[in-house]
């Protein structure tokens, strides 16, 4: 296997970190619009059997990154740029007949009269809506395997398959005790996809009712997270995993909740009373033109530079509620990870390692024919053992606790 990956920020730098320890590929080539960052992506890891190169490419430009496929013979192409640049990517590796692998998907775009009752565009509809285009080609596009979509989805499909006859409920709980010394405001990720991921109205799934959305941050719940993390006030969110889950698994219900915390929440709430989140550029009394999301962007310290200041765990998961032999059952499918862990090992903050580690495992799965495939799937498509099984290989158990 050849990979293209494209983006070396914290999870692409983190990927190298992981994949070098690994033997399934033969090369990877790390592409990032700043040359110097492939760069030094590749220079943080022992590549003794020069597997890895870097290369520069404009995500934006599809003829440039299909040009550069080329070039390195890459069979997959893995996109770990923000999601502003998933369709251009997605249809460069469709066009050059490679498989595409992502954590994020296409963005959505809020129902034009009723945005906090009815969906609008969704994520991932531009990539569902070319399909059969994959199927034709005989391609696999595995969108969402990140972490939260990813692993979470992974936990859903294992969950309908090992634990539970019915099920009522899924809800994905993302919480986090996580600190940052120095720094009033340092998200642990890149703020303009927490942004738009927070600001936009969450979508809900219900079987009798389908997909609808709510307003930002309703229906608070405090949920209890495991070791030693405890309880977090979690707020809805939207999120891939209520549009990815309810495609391969049954169930009546599916949420996803993150816990941000009220001084997060109301910061975002700021920046969006004053505009602060929009995308589209403005312009500057001297003419110049700048997008306000970019510019909170740059004034931000860069999510992942925060490690040796972090401290603190992260715990992503999918809390499950049904029936289990006529019996009511209950459970949470969690991944724990502790950024002096994570620092010490990687070189790599947890919430970035977290995300990182799984296209890296799904990655080996495809490499054997474990998991295989053609058209736009997601993890639960696949079966969710062998990506368990490998995850703990890699030294990043997960947990199951009855609720």
């Amino acid at each position: 296997m050849r990979v293209l990956l494209v983006g070396a920020g914290g999870v692409g730098t983190a990927i190298t970190r992981i994949a070098a320890r690994r033997s399934f590929f033969e090369h990877m080539v790390v592409a990032d619009y700043d040359l110097a960052r492939a760069e030094a992506a590749v220079a943080a890891v022992d590549d003794a059997a020069h597997r890895f190169s870097s290369a520069r490419v404009d995500a934006s430009d599809p003829l440039a990154v299909r040009a550069l496929l080329t070039a390195s013979r890459c069979d997959v192409l893995l996109n770990a740029t923000d999601p502003r640049f998933v369709e251009a990517l997605f249809t460069a590796a469709l066009a050059s007949e490679v498989h595409y692998v992502d954590m994020a998907m296409s963005l959505s775009s809020p129902h034009p009269e009723r945005p906090y009752e009815e969906c609008g565009i969704k994520l991932g509809d531009a990539q569902f809506a070319r399909a059969a285009d994959w199927e034709k080609k005989g391609r696999l596009a595995l969108v969402g395997i990140g972490v939260e979509p990813g692993l979470s989805d992974v936990f859903a499909r294992y969950a309908a398959e090992e634990l539970f006859d019915e099920i009522d409920e899924i809800g994905i709980r993302d919480g986090a005790n996580l600190t940052v010394e120095g720094h009033d405001f340092a998200p642990s990720f890149s703020i303009w996809t927490t942004i738009e991921e927070c600001l936009n109205p969450p979508v809900v799934w219900e079987a009798d009712r389908g997909w609808f959305t709510t307003a930002p941050f309703s229906q608070p719940e405090v949920f209890d997270f495991p070791e030693g993390i405890g309880p977090v006030e979690c707020v809805n969110v939207e999120h891939e995993e209520v549009l990815l889950i309810p495609r391969w698994v049954d169930a009546q219900r599916v949420t996803f909740k993150y816990g941000l915390g009220n001084e997060f929440i109301e910061t975002l709430k700021t920046l969006h009373k004053l505009g602060l989140d929009r995308t589209d550029k403005v312009t500057l009394t001297d003419g110049t033109q700048v997008s306000p999301r970019d510019v909170v962007a740059a004034c931000l310290p860069d999510p992942a530079a925060l490690g040796d200041r972090m401290r603190g765990k992260t715990c992503a998961g999918t809390w499950v509620k049904g029936q289990k032999d006529g019996r009511a059952r209950e459970v949470y499918l969690y991944h724990v990870v502790d950024n002096e862990w994570t620092m010490r090992e990687y070189g790599s903050q947890a919430v970035v390692w977290q995300t990182a580690i799984n296209p890296v495992v799904a990655l080996e799965l495809l490499a054997h024919g474990v998991w295989e495939g053609s058209g736009v799937l997601g993890a639960e498509a696949f079966p969710p053992r062998p990506f368990l099984d490998l995850l703990g290989e890699y030294g990043a158990p997960w947990g199951q606790r009855d609720q």
